[in-house]
């Protein structure tokens, strides 16, 4: 068990110190997979987290809305299945 422990932690503290000398090398010189960053980009990503944030919002409080409606019949139905069974005979 220590020998893993000592491997292990070995081996992050290698990764640790090489990921600068990977990241250093970089043949696109710091361009993204999209291309080239500008503003318009940048505005538009924005408006992007802008429009999805209140949708997503939006369609779990749909979610959530039809679940208590669904909710609400079961206890209905079941209190008045409970309602009209007097039992014996």
């Amino acid at each position: 068990m220590r020998r893993l422990a000592v491997t292990t932690s070995a081996l992050l503290v290698s990764l640790a110190l090489l990921a600068p000398v990977a990241l250093a090398a970089d043949p696109d010189h710091g361009e993204g997979t999209y291309g080239p960053v500008t503003d318009k980009n940048i505005t538009n990503a924005g408006f992007l987290v802008i429009i999805f944030f209140p949708t997503l919002v939006l369609v779990l409080s749909l979610i959530q809305w039809k679940l208590d409606q669904r909710k609400e019949r079961r206890k209905k139905a079941a209190k008045k299945l409970a309602g009209d069974w007097h039992g014996g005979w």
